[in-house]
């Protein structure tokens, strides 16, 4: 015969599940990457994944300034995640982008007219784990498919 459980033995799973799932770090869910440039008369492009690892074997490519919907270099990083290579006489904003093993990264070189210079600044996303609201929604979203389990396997027994 059943009989139906107390809502305290129903409960406390549920309230250790949301516990569990707010007090996760943020860092251990997943890891970004990052591209560092350095100018010197060529272009050394550092990929790197934001744990400090070489992103070995990553597919990097170039787009000019003169046609930035098409790659002007496609190229495979070495070991440690570098590549270098000398970009042609256009002026204006060079993107170098790296990919590897779903995760990516953009970085921006900028040529200038004036000296001719190269003058490096890299745009990444910000690295960082759930904000508050997600993981609130996250552990609602535990509750919520924990209480309708527990009600399906209990009308199941009716």
């Amino acid at each position: 015969m059943w009989r139906p459980c107390k809502p305290t033995l129903v409960l406390l799973p549920l309230v250790a599940v949301a516990l569990v799932a707010l007090a996760s770090p943020g860092p251990v869910l997943a890891h970004a990457a990052e591209v560092h440039l350095e100018t010197v008369r060529a272009v050394a492009v550092v990929a790197r994944y934001d744990t400090g690892a070489p992103m070995a074997g990553a597919q990097i490519t170039v787009y000019s300034p003169a046609n930035p919907a098409e790659p002007w270099l496609r190229a495979q990083a070495d070991a440690e995640g570098r590549l270098v290579f000398v970009p042609d006489a256009h002026v204006g904003r060079w993107s170098v982008q790296a990919r590897h093993a779903g995760h990516g990264a953009v970085a921006h070189l900028m040529r200038e007219e004036e000296d001719g210079t190269l003058a490096a600044g890299w745009q990444t996303a910000p690295a960082s784990g759930p904000d508050p609201l997600q993981k609130g929604l996250m552990a609602a979203s535990v509750i919520w498919g924990c209480i309708g389990t527990a009600l399906y396997f209990r009308r199941r027994n009716t």
